[in-house]
């Protein structure tokens, strides 16, 4: 639905040029939630903005649904880019309009006629669970109400990609959990697909079936959730499990186990001890619902070395089960 090949940007020239995106590649399947992750500076927000050719790419191409965007005259593109929505961090909204003016403002702009407009707009009110607030104005909503307004004005004009830059960043924890329950409604009701970027693992751990890692406008790591925890060493993985910094005084050899699908609930660490007849220390775990399966990663102390813990290492990797030694020579 989306690809993104080998493109680059970069701002300024000479010794002020800044490189901003560096060779990304990026497919993001029909129907899918994608999320990029990264931190400040990283390029995510100049990514997302080549897709709808708001930043125009020094070179590579952006297909979306069939269409290669970069190629496209200007007149074509406008055409193109009403099958694009965008939701801003920071909402956008017109303090002159009404809310409902404010979803109707989408479908002016493409020139769907008043009646058609205000049905529209009615209809996506209802979507997002504001249709009592059509009359208000932007000053009188809440955060949370205001991004929702900006949800259903981007969805006015029937996108099938729809674009999220940082939707969340801006507002609490309670409310960002109704965004994104609102927009994995959306994504399922309607089938759009959406890329958003965003800082918050917890984001992407929420909504999101594949992810992309993005430093100093590169792409370091992607792939779907449910195979990335899988992953030998994926950076991605680890940040989903938090398990914070490995104990100075553990003893003998620690090992991290990967949980996923049937397996996080079955009674591993007690069969260990009790079939290699070893003391096991816990020194870490999570459980969460990725993708909407549930996974999980658990830091166990083992006694002895890696080689004299071989056997039990063995085992654990022979139930289907991730098995990275963190401290201890391989086995």
């Amino acid at each position: 639905m989306i690809s993104i090949e080998r493109v680059s940007k970069s701002f300024g020239s000479g010794a002020t040029r800044t490189l901003a995106l560096d060779t990304v590649s990026l497919e993001v399947g029909r129907g899918e939630i994608y999320g990029v992750v990264g931190q400040s500076g990283a390029g995510k927000s100049t990514l997302i903005r080549t897709v709808n050719l708001l930043e125009r790419p020094d070179a590579g191409t952006i297909t979306v649904d069939g269409r290669e965007l970069s190629s496209l005259a200007d007149r074509d593109l406008r055409h193109a880019r009403q099958r694009i929505g965008m939701i801003f961090q920071h909402f956008n909204l017109l303090s002159s309009r009404t809310v409902q003016g404010n979803v109707e403002l989408a479908l002016e702009v493409i020139g769907v006629d008043g009646a058609e407009r205000r049905r529209r707009a009615g209809e996506i009110l209802e979507l997002v669970g504001l249709t009592d607030k059509a009359g208000a104005y932007p000053a009188q909503l809440s955060g949370g109400q205001k991004q929702r307004i900006g949800i259903a004005r981007s969805l006015a004009g029937r996108p099938g990609v729809l674009l999220s830059d940082e939707a969340t960043s801006a507002l609490d924890p309670d409310t960002t959990r109704s965004i994104l329950e609102l927009l994995r409604t959306i994504n399922r009701e309607l089938g759009l697909t959406v890329l958003l970027i965003t800082h918050e693992m917890d984001v992407v751990k929420s909504i999101c079936d594949s992810a992309a890692l993005i430093e100093a406008g590169r792409i370091v790591e992607q792939g779907r959730l449910v195979e990335l925890i899988s992953t030998p060493g994926s950076r991605l993985a680890r940040a989903l499990f938090p398990l914070g910094d490995l104990p100075t005084d553990a003893a003998g050899t620690v090992i991290d186990i990967t949980f996923s699908g049937g397996l996080a609930d079955r009674p591993v660490i007690a069969q260990l001890a009790r079939d290699h007849a070893i003391d096991v220390s816990i020194l870490g775990a999570t459980i969460e619902t990725i993708a909407g399966n549930q996974a999980g990663r658990t830091r166990l102390g083992l006694p002895g070395s890696a080689e004299t813990n071989r056997a039990a290492i063995a085992d654990l990797r022979a139930r289907g089960l991730l098995v990275e030694i963190v401290r201890g020579e391989s086995a």
